[in-house]
């Protein structure tokens, strides 16, 4: 049976082992720290330097929630102006899918061939077009934003059939936070300023 002997200098060699890893180890992470906060940093740099973030008045277009789950909810719609008049008396999801067919590259999808429309109707937009795309969001009535009870009353007193279909007497004008990054862009609804008829 083979004996070990534990003899100083075995000894030595297993505190030293120990120790360099230890001391790697304490270098490492605290190295990590610093390395993932000066990535986030760079990222958070990135984000800025690539975002730009404006208030300014919309004309939003206001819908009734599909499916309308009875909680109050509101629909808001801000479609870019060059396909307004075309989206008129369609469904915001067919007023989207005409958005899409303006902006992709290839028109040869079943989205674009089944608009209801010729294609050489739709128009270009502009490089500089605030939104680049149809964009929209649904408050609820906790919604922090000023006037919307002025919103809720025009909403609740407009015929239902007239919240499925874009119209241009289911429209408001609002003051928004308006984002846009390399992405994409966003909105936020600040304040309703009047609703239709304007």
């Amino acid at each position: 049976m083979p004996q070990y002997c534990d003899t100083p200098t075995n000894g030595l060699l297993v505190h030293i082992k120990d120790f360099l890893v230890f001391g790697f180890c304490a270098v490492l992470l605290s190295a990590l720290p610093a390395s993932v906060q000066a990535q986030s940093h760079a990222q958070s740099v990135d984000a800025t330097a690539h975002s730009e973030s404006t208030e300014l008045e919309a004309i939003l277009f206001v819908q009734s929630p599909q499916p309308d789950n009875g909680k109050g909810a509101i629909h808001l719609i801000w479609i870019p102006q060059p396909i307004q008049q075309l989206c008129l008396g369609k469904t915001a999801q067919q007023c989207s899918a005409i958005d899409y067919c303006v902006r992709t590259t290839s028109r040869d999808v079943t989205t674009c061939r089944n608009l209801g429309i010729p294609l050489s109707r739709l128009p270009s937009y502009p490089h500089d077009m605030r939104p680049r795309r149809q964009l929209s969001v649904i408050y609820f009535p906790i919604a922090p934003i000023k006037g919307f009870a002025m919103l809720q009353d025009f909403y609740h007193h407009t015929l239902r059939a007239s919240l499925k279909r874009l119209s241009l007497s289911t429209r408001v004008k609002a003051r928004v936070r308006f984002t846009r990054t390399s992405e994409d862009d966003d909105f936020n609804v600040l304040e309703i300023l009047t609703v239709a008829p304007f």
